[in-house]
C-alpha cells in the first residue's frame, strides 16, 4: 500500500494537470477577462483572498490525522464515533449563530473570532483527556460553522455595497477561491505526511502547522481589512463593534426576529417548491454519507500501512480531476447538463459504496480496492458540488438562499449524525470476530441511501424535463427544434 499511495498521486497529479491545462483553454468567459482588467477589484479580490486562503489551509492540515490522532490516544473506534458527533451536533447548533453573529459583532470581528476558536481547538489536540478533545470538537463545529459563511459575507458586502462592481463578477473570485481550494488541500495532506510520518513528529504536528496559519489569517483579517473597513467612512457598514451599549438589547431582539423571520420564508419556499424539495433531499443523502466517508476512510487503510497524507493528496486530487471534468463537460464543445452530471456524481457513489461492501469483508480486507473506491467516491464528489451549487443558484431564489441551504443542512448533519451514532452501537456491541462487520454494514446502508438520491434525482428530471431553470443558458428544451 505504501508504493501503491505513491503511484496513485504521481498518477492523478499528472491527470489533474492535463485537465486544468485543457479547461483553461476552452473556458474564458467575458465577465472574468473584465474583471481581470479592473485594477480596483484585482486589488479588493487579493485583499480577500489573502485571509481567505489562510483559512482554508488551516482546515485542511487537520483533515488527514484526525482519527489517527485519536487512535494515536489509544481510544476505541465506538468512542472517536462519538468525538465525530459531538463535531456534527455543534455544527447543527452552531449554524443559527453562524448566521447571527457578523451582525451583531460585525463580519470582521466575526473572522477574528473564528481565528480564535480554531487555534483553541487545535491546542486542546495536545490534551489526551476525552473532555477537552470534545471540547475540541465542539470548537471545531463553531469554526467551520463561520468559515462556510462569515468570510463570504464580508467579501460579497464590500464587493456589492460598498465598491459597487457588478454581481457578475462574485463567481470570478469564488471560481479562483475552489481553484485554489483543490491545490491547497493536495498540499496540506504532502505537508502533513511530511511532519507527522518522514519527520516523526506524529499525528498532532499537522494540527500545531494549523495555528501559525491562523494566526497570519487573523493579521491580515485585523490590519489590511481593518484599513479596507475604515476607507468605508460612513458607508454604514457594522463592521466595529455596538457603538452605544445601550441599544444592545433592541438591536439584539430586532436582529433574532429577521433571523427567525428568514428561517420561516426560507422553509415556507423549501415546502412550496418541489425542486428545491427534491434538491435539499439529494444534498441530504449525499452529503451525510460524505461525513460517515470522512470518519472510515482511515481505519479502513490505516491497518495496512499508507501514508495517511498521501492517501488524503490522493483522494483531493480524484476531487480536483473531477471538478475540473465538470468544466469541461459544460464548456462550449460538449455542453452537457448540470442535472446529467448530478446523475453521474450520485450513480459513481453508490458504485464506489457497492464496492467497499466487498472490499471490506471481515478477514479478508482488500484496500487497494478500498482506495480505488474512494477515489471513485472523491472523483464523485467533484461532480456533484458545481452541479449542485449550478441547480441551487436557479431554483433557489437569492434572498431566500441561505435560509434554504441551512434547512437542507439540518437533515444532512442528522442522518449523519444517526449513522454515526449506529456505527458507534455495533462496534461497541459487536465480538471479537465481527470487529469489522459494522463498518461494512455502514458502507452498503451508504449505498442505500445513494439510490434513494438517485431516486430523488430522476424525480427532479421528471418535475424539470422542460424547465429552462435546470439547463444551460443556450441549450434547447425536449421537443424544440
Amino acid at each position: 500500500m505504501f508504493v501503491t499511495a505513491y503511484l496513485a498521486f504521481v498518477v492523478l497529479a499528472g491527470l489533474c494537470v492535463t485537465l486544468e491545462i485543457t479547461a483553461r483553454r476552452l473556458n474564458s468567459s467575458q465577465a472574468t477577462q473584465t474583471a481581470v482588467a479592473n485594477p480596483a477589484f484585482r486589488r479588493f479580490q487579493k485583499l480577500f483572498l489573502k485571509a481567505y486562503l489562510l483559512a482554508l489551509w488551516a482546515d485542511w492540515l487537520q483533515g488527514p490525522y484526525l482519527y489517527k490522532l485519536y487512535r494515536h490516544y489509544n481510544f476505541l473506534e465506538s468512542q472517536i464515533a462519538i468525538l465525530y458527533v459531538c463535531g456534527l451536533a455543534s455544527c447543527v447548533l452552531f449554524a443559527p449563530v453562524a448566521s447571527w453573529l457578523p451582525q451583531f459583532l460585525g463580519r470582521r470581528q466575526t473572522c477574528l473570532l473564528f481565528c480564535l476558536a480554531y487555534s483553541v481547538c487545535c491546542i486542546t489536540k495536545l490534551s489526551q483527556k476525552y473532555f477537552m478533545l470534545i471540547l475540541g470538537r465542539v470548537l471545531g463545529g463553531l469554526s467551520t460553522s463561520l468559515l462556510t459563511t462569515v468570510f463570504e459575507a464580508w467579501y460579497v458586502h464590500g464587493h456589492v455595497d460598498v465598491h459597487d462592481f457588478p454581481k457578475e463578477w462574485i463567481p470570478v473570485t469564488f471560481g479562483k477561491v475552489a481553484d485554489w481550494n483543490h491545490g491547497l488541500a493536495v498540499g496540506a495532506g504532502l505537508l502533513a505526511n511530511l511532519f507527522a510520518e518522514w519527520l516523526g513528529l506524529g499525528p498532532v504536528a499537522p494540527f500545531l502547522l494549523a495555528i501559525p496559519s491562523l494566526a497570519a489569517c487573523a493579521w491580515f483579517v485585523l490590519s489590511e481589512w481593518g484599513q479596507e473597513d475604515r476607507q468605508k467612512g460612513a458607508s454604514g457598514d457594522k463592521n466595529g463593534p455596538l457603538l452605544n451599549p445601550l441599544n444592545a438589547p433592541k438591536m439584539q431582539m430586532s436582529t433574532w426576529a429577521r433571523f427567525w423571520r428568514s428561517c420561516l420564508d426560507g422553509l415556507r419556499c423549501l415546502l412550496s417548491d418541489r425542486r428545491v424539495m427534491l434538491l435539499g433531499g439529494v444534498q441530504a443523502l449525499f452529503e451525510s454519507v460524505l461525513y460517515i466517508f470522512v470518519f472510515l476512510w482511515t481505519p479502513v487503510l490505516d491497518p495496512h500501512g499508507p501514508p495517511l497524507g498521501i492517501v488524503f493528496s490522493c483522494l483531493m486530487a480524484a476531487s480536483m480531476a473531477g471538478s475540473t471534468l465538470f468544466r469541461l463537460a459544460t464548456s462550449a464543445p460538449y455542453r452537457l447538463q448540470p442535472g446529467h452530471l448530478l446523475c453521474l456524481a450520485v450513480l459513481l457513489a453508490f458504485f464506489s459504496f457497492f464496492m467497499l461492501t466487498f472490499s471490506t469483508v471481515p478477514g479478508q480486507p482488500r484496500p487497494r480496492e478500498s482506495l480505488l473506491a474512494f477515489l471513485l467516491l472523491e472523483l464523485a464528489c467533484g461532480l456533484y458540488f458545481p452541479a449542485v451549487s449550478f441547480l441551487q443558484g436557479r431554483v433557489v431564489p437569492m434572498e431566500r438562499r441561505a435560509a434554504v441551504l441551512a434547512w437542507f443542512r439540518l437533515p444532512l448533519h442528522l442522518l449523519a449524525c444517526l449513522g454515526l451514532l449506529a456505527l458507534h452501537g455495533e462496534v461497541s456491541g459487536a465480538g471479537a470476530g465481527e470487529a469489522g462487520s459494522g463498518t461494512r454494514h455502514m458502507f452498503a446502508g451508504c449505498a442505500g441511501m445513494m439510490l434513494a438520491a438517485l431516486l430523488a434525482v430522476v424525480s427532479l428530471f421528471t418535475v424539470g424535463r422542460n424547465d429552462a431553470d435546470l439547463r444551460l443558458e443556450g441549450t434547447k428544451l425536449e421537443g424544440e427544434i
